[in-house]
């Protein structure tokens, strides 16, 4: 026992000293470089490109990011993409980088050898390409405005989307409904010329709509989608100025709100990047534009690796975990940084309304907590949960002052519930508000499960536990959130397969499942004698590896099936903490993982960063920097507790 006390000291030691001097916990979340060149490449349309020290940390990421072969991918684990790789160039040639120059030349080799070429990038990049005068538009698949403007109550309506889908496609319908197209200059033809095999001239885009290359393909356009193609593009041909203008300026006015409401972040940068692009379109000299690219720069990392944008920030999500990890009821050593960093998730729950979000289709954000600072007001439920439960399991460690109010609590519990879906399960920003068969019109033909809110066991399972906390602290909160917490449990139990296995959506992927659902159900009071959680346990002792610990290969979010790999600090973390949860600190099973997070400790305290290990669409993984530091931290710090 001796070791694994020295080690949870060095774990929590280290975990305290990443602590931020206003109270919180970030880690990069690692994605991929697409942001990055989308941002350098409006940058340079808008005519405000990257000053050059920015350009040198851009190039300086991109060549550390580069595989083997000249390329990049959709994730750091990943092979490459024609889609990635062929953004990437352009925005490399855009920063002033020769054709001749390694990282041009060997992206330009690979990208001729590759089924399809860029004529076959997936539909999002054709947009792009087309954008800046390098596709045509007819190959483009169409995104009219006008799908903005109809009445809502209609069952195909952008606002039964998924909220980062309807986002990034307003946008985009705003820009293709003008055809807007960037004047590169003499780097169009230039461009044309590189990134194509054939002269350009003699390509068919409109016969390229549907092509997508082989190794960027994961949902196929069907044939629901491939008739709404055609339907469109005649719809659009037809569409008389008056409507379209109409319609152009109802996207417009709620491109408008969504920057403005957003802190000119975007929900992510993702929608920001093209919200820039239709402020430019609409007007060069539009204030809003300026205070839109400096917006951008929030999402902004650099440091000896160079300069990227991140796919998300996530201050809010690794504080509290990194409290819950820090907190252990006989030991009050780390106080201090539990009470700064209680005090910034304090100050980042929402408490003032959005104006008027009825009409932007946008659900209440009060009393709830964002991935991220909160400063761009897009908070989510399982963000909320976790916040409520490490505050609600550290309060007795802050004066009574700083401690959460009741009618505070209150608000996040009703933000909680109007995530509920009628399943029991719980969505992220908003409930569930359109049909499976929407997925049928999925045309990024890169990502799946995009296009609606649904039900996730990682949410339901962190909504099931903070509402039970909050149940526990506030009796008059007893009657609202019982209802949900039993339909929650039900929704849970119904998620797992008859082996046990629990799938996630949001990490990877049995593993992370597990580790939430036994949270859920035991938080919920449901003994560990349980079947489903003897179900659970018995599918994670079958998993572990000889030398002690667990791991499972990104590739099996891409599948949904089990896909074993090298044992890995943080899913070992996963698995300790959900076994803790059921069979408890006595089994061989919980000591061999604990012995081995010891053995893998590094003389600071942390852990290895090992594979990544967080995923969204099922196809764009993720490497979250801080997993390793707390959740391996957090299941020793069970176990310790437990023994």
């Amino acid at each position: 026992m001796a070791a694994e006390a020295a080690a949870l000291d060095r774990a929590l030691a280290h975990l305290v000293s990443l602590q931020s001097r206003r109270g919180d916990w970030e880690g990069e979340m690692v994605w991929c470089p697409m942001i990055t060149a989308q941002v350098a490449i409006v940058r340079q349309v808008v005519g405000r490109p990257v000053d050059a020290a920015t350009r040198e940390g851009i190039r300086r990421y991109l060549h550390s990011t580069a595989t083997a072969e000249g390329a990049w991918g959709l994730h750091p684990e990943s092979p490459g993409y024609v889609f990635v790789t062929t953004l990437v160039y352009v925005a490399l040639r855009l920063l002033g980088i020769p054709p001749d120059d390694p990282l041009t030349a060997g992206a330009r080799t690979w990208l001729r050898v590759q089924p399809g070429g860029v004529a076959a990038v997936p539909s999002w990049g054709k947009f792009w390409l087309a954008l800046l005068g390098l596709y045509g538009w007819a190959g483009v698949t169409p995104v009219l405005p006008e799908l903005y403007a109809l009445p809502a109550r209609l069952p195909f309506h952008p606002a039964r989307w998924y909220c980062h889908t309807r986002y990034i496609y307003l946008a985009m319908a705003y820009l293709y409904g003008r055809r807007t197209t960037a004047d590169l200059g003499s780097l169009t033809a230039m461009l044309r010329e590189e990134l194509y095999a054939v002269p350009y001239a003699t390509l068919d885009f409109e016969a390229h709509r549907h092509d997508v290359t082989r190794g960027d393909l994961h949902v196929r356009p069907g044939r629901a989608l491939r008739l709404a193609a055609a339907v469109l593009a005649e719809v659009d041909s037809a569409m008389p100025g008056p409507l379209r203008r109409r319609a152009l300026a109802h996207c417009l006015t709620r491109i408008r709100f969504e920057q403005r409401e957003s802190r000119e972040q975007g929900l992510s940068p993702v929608n920001a990047v093209l919200n820039c692009l239709a402020l430019w379109a609409h007007d060069p000299a539009d204030p809003a534009l300026a205070a839109g690219l400096a917006g951008l720069e929030r999402w902004r990392w650099e440091d000896a690796g160079g300069v990227r944008y991140a796919g998300a920030r996530s201050n809010a999500w690794d504080t509290a975990f990194a409290l819950r990890a820090l907190f252990r009821p006989d030991d009050s050593r780390h106080a201090a940084a539990i009470r700064r960093g209680a005090a910034f998730l304090r100050e980042t729950q929402l408490r003032e309304e959005l104006p008027r979000w009825w009409d932007e289709h946008r659900e209440p954000v009060t009393g709830g907590w964002c991935f991220s600072d909160g400063a761009h007001r897009w908070p989510v439920s399982d963000c909320t949960a976790e916040a409520v439960s490490a505050l609600l399991e550290t309060e007795h460690l802050l004066p009574r002052a700083e401690r959460l109010a009741k009618t505070r609590l209150s608000q996040a519990a009703a933000f909680i519930l109007a995530r509920q879906n009628r399943d029991g399960g719980f969505g992220t920003y908003e409930p569930r508000r359109g049909g499976r068969w929407l997925e049928r019109l999925n045309a990024s033909e890169m990502f799946g499960d995009c296009m609606t809110e649904r039900s996730y066991v990682e949410c339901t399972a962190s909504c099931v536990g903070a509402l039970a906390r909050l149940r526990a602290r506030d009796a008059a909160l007893t009657t609202r959130v019982t209802t949900a917490i039993d339909a929650g449990v039900r929704f849970l139990r119904a998620s797992q397969r008859p082996d046990g296995a629990i799938p996630a959506a949001w990490g990877i992927h049995f593993t992370y499942g597990a580790f939430h659902f036994t949270a859920g159900l035991r938080a919920a009071g449901v003994l560990p004698s349980d079947p489903a959680l003897v179900r659970a346990a018995e599918f994670l002792l079958a998993r572990q590896r000889p030398d002690g610990g667990w791991g499972e290969h990104w590739s099996g979010c891409v599948g949904d099936r089990v896909v074993d790999a090298e044992s890995a600090p943080v899913q070992t973390a996963w698995a300790v903490l959900a076994l803790l949860d059921v069979v408890g600190a006595g089994h061989e099973a919980v000591a061999r993982g604990i012995a081995w997070l010891c053995a893998r400790q590094e003389a600071g305290g942390g852990w290895p960063p090992g594979p990544v290990n967080g995923v969204f669409f099922g196809t764009a993984m993720l490497d979250y920097r801080l997993y390793p530091a707390y959740f391996p931290a957090w299941a020793l710090a069970r176990y310790a507790a437990s023994t």
